[in-house]
């Protein structure tokens, strides 16, 4: 299901780095990120950049096939160190991203590591790429982070197509979550019809927009349920509530905790 057009993702991707961007400036670019430990906020942005600068590369050139990074010009970041070359770089690699898949449009075939292998999956997967990692970087930084409604639902959407595609491909750790006649529910608590049943079922999980009763429940705004489930908030934060039984929850999130 995607909620957004492929025009508003292609806005999307810059809206976000942009945010990003804002963040970034003044900021302690040494600082640990306490959601990604092993990066720095540089480290953080340059993955960011990169990750632009590599889907820009496979959809310019229609690639077949996996793109390896060393391939990718400027996949490394700034040549220079300071803020202002990283804020450059930033500015450079998304536009120059986003006019490719402008150019192309949702339907051109180009690989994917995912279950649609399009320049619409790209679109789509930059916006969420950027919208996480931005997250990231505002508790890094200490400042609020915010993000739209639709923008939010969608992230938790993907999320979930990823999950499950993961299954179905085999992984160990999400094959465990089915089974049991288990379920979640997430409620956004401002925005109507902004839920989520999820069931874990005897091969695989399914989901679906419902207002049920499961084995547990998370509540919260649509921004904090989308943090929960990214992993970028704990679910035991005062900002949201669980109902039931909490340690499915933690089952669910360790166990989708790849990417």
């Amino acid at each position: 299901m995607t909620l957004l057009s492929y025009d508003r993702y292609c806005d999307e991707i810059l809206v976000q780095t942009d945010a990003l961007r804002a963040t970034l400036k003044g900021a302690d670019l040494a600082a640990t990120v306490p959601s990604c430990p092993d990066w720095t906020l540089r480290q953080l942005a340059v993955h960011v950049g990169g990750a632009h600068r590599w889907v820009g590369e496979i959809v310019r050139g229609r690639a077949a096939e996996d793109v390896p990074e060393e391939k990718v010009p400027g996949f490394e970041g700034p040549a220079a160190d300071g803020p202002q070359a990283l804020d450059a770089w930033l500015a450079e690699g998304v536009a120059a991203t986003v006019a490719a898949l402008r150019e192309a449009g949702p339907d051109a075939v180009v690989w994917s590591w995912g279950w649609e292998r399009n320049t619409a999956f790209w679109a789509r997967r930059m916006t969420h790429e950027t919208v996480v990692h931005r997250a990231d970087a505002a508790l890094a930084a200490r400042v609020p982070y915010t993000v739209g409604a639709e923008v939010a639902a969608d992230t938790i959407e993907e999320w979930l197509r990823i999950v499950s595609f993961v299954q179905q491909q085999g992984d160990p750790e999400a094959a465990e979550l089915r089974g049991g006649d288990r379920s979640l529910h997430l409620h956004a608590t401002d925005v109507p019809g902004a839920e989520w049943l999820i069931e874990l079922g005897e091969e695989r999980f399914t989901w679906r927009h419902d207002h049920a009763k499961a084995t547990v429940a998370l509540r919260g705004s649509l921004t904090d349920l989308m943090l929960v489930f990214n992993r970028r908030l704990a679910p035991t934060s005062d900002r949201v509530e669980v109902l039931g039984d909490a340690e499915l929850l933690d089952f669910w999130l360790d166990r989708s905790s790849f990417g």
